[in-house]
């Protein structure tokens, strides 16, 4: 499973500001077995970049694909490699986490026993089995994550995305995440997210994409960024980066 983003840009019209890019020009790819992050402020762009690559936005400028898959031509055929999570969790506060998960997982048309193994390791992994029949309703927000993460993925795809997943985890909670993402990765998935935490991006992403304003400014290894703008840690060098662009 590979990843290739290639010159996308989406475009949008608002009233106020009439048109204008919410991204443009972003071209990065993702191996198998690698975590790539895009590390960028708020309303720099990352999350209409991953809303192209998990097929909710038609670009209006290139494309990527999924392996051979076209996501702007055959956006099903993309859907059927990858899960995304959003940055809302759109659950139904009416269902238990267990509900949704085999509601969904059986959207997915998945085998009824390989439904139910998946979500007993879901369980376990995300380490929230212990309000697996509680209802959504009464969960707390990051339990509530956790439920959105596991129901991204529950039909185990080869691509995974993943739009600023530690919103609302508390520190316990981010840890279990983090290992999760690992082991995926030891698996062989491509993984992709979203980020402003530098601690995170540090954690648990191979390579490094900053991105600001709508546009891709470096892209590399933690060590590759420091080496390209000078400073000593991740922070500084993306605030070099931002800063750079800000001012040009």
């Amino acid at each position: 499973m590979t990843l290739k983003v290639q010159g996308v840009g989406k475009r949008f019209y608002d009233r106020g500001r009439g048109e204008f890019y919410g991204c443009k020009d972003i071209s990065f790819a993702v191996q198998p077995g690698e975590v790539f992050g895009l590390l960028g402020p708020n309303g720099a762009g990352k999350t209409t970049t991953l809303r192209v690559v998990s097929t909710i936005y038609t670009p209006t400028e290139g494309t990527a694909f999924i392996n051979e898959i076209d996501v702007s031509k055959d956006p099903q055929g993309a859907r059927r490699l990858l899960g995304f999570l959003s940055s809302t969790s759109g659950l139904y506060e009416r269902l238990t986490a267990r509900e949704i998960l085999q509601y969904f997982g059986r959207l997915c048309d998945m085998d009824e026993e390989l439904l139910n193994k998946r979500i007993t390791m879901l369980f376990e992994a995300l380490d929230f089995k212990q309000y697996a029949d509680t209802r959504v309703s009464k969960l707390s927000q990051g339990t509530r994550q956790k439920v959105s993460i596991a129901r991204s993925i529950i039909h185990d795809p080869l691509l995974i995305i993943l739009d600023e997943p530690s919103t609302g985890l508390d520190v316990l909670a981010a840890s279990a995440m983090h290992d999760f993402v690992r082991q995926e990765r030891q698996l062989g998935k491509c993984i992709l997210l979203s980020t402003h935490t530098m601690s995170e991006a540090e954690k648990l992403c191979d390579r490094i994409g900053v991105i600001s304003e709508g546009l891709l400014l470096a892209v590399g290894t933690v060590d590759e960024l420091k080496d390209l703008t000078g400073k000593d840690n991740l922070e500084e060098a993306f605030v070099k980066l931002v800063k750079k662009e800000v001012s040009l």
